[in-house]
């Protein structure tokens, strides 16, 4: 067969079974949505042509270079011009490009099509995790925050590091094989990035604006991502996680997640005592908080005060309560109104204030949490 018979065969070999390759740790997750596959072979198709391109151009300058090298008594030719390779070097880069362009638009117009979803998702990008509102579709109601799971042990290399370090979520999202999945994606405070490699995803959120994308795996699996945007100090610690599951244990997951709200807002709604409190706030400190005030309240001044002995923190509960509802405009602190329930805010806040060297000694109450929101 000849040399462009073989490079034909390769091309069609890797457009073909993109995933067969997917697998080496030099090149892209294995491709589990349509899109990420068209990504794939996109990639592999304009691989393949620059290669032809870089062997031909260098193999021609090469040859040239020692076949009338001046040892052989090689004269240099003198011409002017030659108006048919003037042509031919305009007409095939042009060829060329369309070629390489046709199947990029298309591949962005699929990537752009989210209409006929069969659910739809907000994501909202926080410092540093990501927020997940079922709008559409079956779990409709469902929200929970997804933050980093991976001990403060690990990262702080006290323990070895564990298989999925910085790569694993308390929460994840979950959505059913082979659905059309549509993404609102947004943020609350600077400029993430919300990217599963697998599923050829990868969408900026800014502040103030809802960008869309979408995706349907084609595969159940657990498939993990990262926020793509350099977006503050923790940059690193804000993974996501997606589970891809049949249809029936989705609505099994649904139906759990419902329950379990129910059973936590009936938790929530009775008289709480100091010790409960705290016992709370520190569970919501933990999952909330550490990462930049420091698992002993220290803080990463000047970014990140210590809570350990702050006046704030030991004042009057309505500028503490305030502050964590609504953050502080033109600082790193972020508000968590959103994020956290009445109960937790004032359980976390009883927590500082009773924990370290704050001995306050006293606590502030759900119903304070209420007042301030205008509830």
């Amino acid at each position: 067969m000849s040399l462009a018979g073989r490079l034909a065969g390769s091309v069609v070999l890797f457009l073909a079974i993109p995933s067969a390759f997917a697998q080496s740790r030099y090149n892209f997750q294995e491709p589990v949505t349509s899109v990420a596959e068209q990504i794939y072979s996109l990639h592999t198709l304009m691989l393949i042509i620059c290669l032809v391109i870089f062997v031909g151009v260098f193999g021609v300058m090469f040859w040239s270079i020692f076949k009338h090298r001046r040892s052989r008594g090689a004269v240099a030719a003198n011409f002017h011009e030659n108006t048919t390779v003037e042509v031919l070097w305009t007409i095939i880069p042009v060829f060329i490009l369309v070629g390489m362009a046709w199947p990029a638009t298309k591949t962005i117009i699929d990537m752009k099509d989210t209409s006929d979803p069969d659910m739809t998702i907000k994501v909202t990008g926080y410092q540093w995790k990501w927020g997940y509102d079922y709008l559409h579709g079956e779990g409709e109601g469902i929200a929970f925050v997804s933050n980093l799971a991976t001990p403060r042990a690990q990262i702080q290399g006290q323990e070895e590091k564990g298989e999925h370090y910085l790569v694993e979520v308390d929460n994840p999202m979950v959505v059913p094989v082979g659905k059309k999945v549509r993404l609102l994606v947004t943020a609350n405070d600077v400029i993430h990035s919300w990217w599963v490699p697998a599923f050829g995803v990868k969408q900026d959120a800014i502040p103030g604006f809802i960008r869309d994308t979408w995706f349907r795996a084609e595969q159940e699996g657990i498939y993990r991502g990262v926020c793509a945007e350099l977006c503050g100090r923790d940059h690193a610690f804000m993974p996501i996680e997606v589970h891809v599951v049949s249809a029936d244990e989705y609505s099994a997951w649904v139906e759990g997640l419902r329950l379990a709200s129910v059973a936590q807002a009936e938790a929530d709604d009775r008289e709480w005592n100091q010790s409960d409190l705290i016992a709370r706030g520190e569970q919501v400190y933990a999952a909330t908080c550490v990462a930049c005030h420091q698992a002993e309240g220290g803080g990463v001044p000047p970014a990140f005060p210590a809570l350990d002995g702050s006046a704030l923190v030991a004042g009057e509960h309505g500028p503490l309560v305030d502050i964590v509802l609504n953050g502080k405009t033109g600082t790193a602190m972020a508000a968590f109104a959103a994020q956290l329930s009445d109960v937790e805010v004032a359980a976390v806040l009883t927590y500082l204030r009773n924990s370290w060297g704050n001995n306050v000694g006293d606590m502030i109450a759900p119903e304070e949490v209420a007042a301030a929101r205008g509830v």
